[in-house]
């Protein structure tokens, strides 16, 4: 018996199937992972936009190993020195304001909901507009801000005080507003939703109906946060400030840890008993998260995923005409998607078999998401096997 199969045999006897995996990975360095059998792979998924410094980065295993012998957890009953230095960075790099810590972007989300629906109880209001098509997380509060119908399936009945506005239309989101009406919840860049970045109109002008109205403007940066798209924060592609938003994924390179960051004017909402996390922010996911935004500043990593995603994404524009089934490639920074008129997922498949992993999202686009220090070889090996099984999944003979 094979290692994977080892692997898999123990999966389906003592782990719930919640997932379809195909692989079995073992190692990680850098852009590339080793599966159980020694084959190696990109990797242009980086834990759904989770290793954003790459895999077992030598600054963030180097952090992760000192805090643990020294002191892990004290939970949240105590101060510790690394939760406030993390707090007062996410804060000098967003909007000076303060954070809350969890441990992922579900939490995260529920988080800001609670957020807002504590700023807004004494006027009756709780009610927030989400977009159609976004992806908040899988806890049920999440699940129904989410505008996809199929993460709600069988949890009927969903918790209320959620609408969906159509992402990208202004009229369609002012038209949800009403007298309990408290916030407004939009990505900067739609991953699960098929990488669908906002427009520039849209998000300027949910701000200033936020504005006018007097809601709350809500940020989930769980994917396109912590240098994704170019900044470190998607929404300040935009030259916009939310209210608040949620982080996690990329924010601890792997270590989990999720946060809150809000404005100075919502801040203080939340007061003893009214929301609490046991291992949020604890000293040991606080050191990975330092490290990992200290690599990202050396490294220049925000200036490179602007530079290196548009490099990218033109290279993967000159397939679109040249295969009839690729559509559309769009994104920003390093946040990549191949938008195809046929389901994605074979392709997928075919990229892995090659040695390539990426993500198959909104049923036909593919989702690239590397880690934001790729090398320039790594970029352009990508693109060729791309290229190659683009060619392949067409029908045509590629050169040897």
């Amino acid at each position: 018996m094979s290692k994977t199969q080892e692997i898999v045999e123990r999966y389906q006897k003592y782990v719930m199937p919640t997932y379809a995996q195909k692989l079995a990975l073992v190692r990680g360095k850098g852009t590339r992972v080793w599966d159980s059998e020694g084959k190696v792979y990109l990797d242009f998924a980086a834990g759904i936009s989770v290793v954003n410094v790459g895999h077992s980065h030598p600054a963030v295993a180097q952090a992760v190993a000192e805090q643990a012998q020294v002191l892990t957890h004290v939970s949240n009953m105590y101060y510790n020195e690394n939760q406030s230095l993390l707090a007062e960075k996410l804060s000098s790099l967003s909007m000076g304001g303060k954070c809350f810590f969890c441990n992922s972007g579900a939490e995260g989300n529920e988080g800001l909901i609670k957020l807002a629906r504590l700023w807004g109880h004494d006027k009756g209001r709780y009610e927030v507009i989400c977009m159609k098509n976004s992806f908040h997380g899988r806890t049920l509060a999440t699940a129904a801000a989410t505008g996809q119908d199929k993460v709600k399936k069988g949890f009927e009945p969903m918790p209320e005080g959620f609408v969906h506005a159509e992402f990208n239309n202004l009229d369609s989101v002012a038209a949800l507003v009403g007298e309990k009406t408290v916030a407004v919840l939009l990505e900067a860049v739609q991953g699960e939703g098929g990488v669908v970045p906002a427009d520039e109109a849209f998000f300027n002008g949910v701000r200033q109906l936020c504005n006018d109205k007097g809601l709350l403007m809500l940020c989930d940066e769980v994917q396109c946060g912590m240098g994704r798209t170019g900044n470190w924060f998607g929404f300040q592609g935009y030259g916009v400030q939310p209210d608040a938003f949620s982080l996690a994924k990329a924010l601890g390179n792997g270590y989990p840890i999720g946060a809150v960051v809000a404005a100075p004017g919502v801040s203080d909402v939340f007061q003893p008993g009214k929301h609490a996390s046991t291992f949020g922010g604890t000293p040991l996911a606080c050191a990975a998260a330092l490290a990992a935004i200290r690599v990202i500043e050396e490294e220049g990593l925000l200036s490179r995923a602007a530079e290196k995603g548009a490099e990218f994404r033109n290279a993967l524009g000159g397939f679109v005409g040249k295969f009839a089934h690729v559509k559309e490639v769009r994104g920003r920074g390093l946040m990549v998607g191949i938008v195809l008129d046929e389901p994605a997922g074979p392709l997928v498949q075919m990229l892995s078999d090659a040695g390539l992993l990426t993500l198959a999202t909104a049923e036909k686009v593919v989702r690239f998401l590397p880690p934001l220090n790729v090398r320039d070889n790594e970029l352009e090996e990508a693109v060729d096997i791309v290229g190659d099984c683009l060619a392949e999944w067409h029908g045509e003979q590629t050169a040897e």
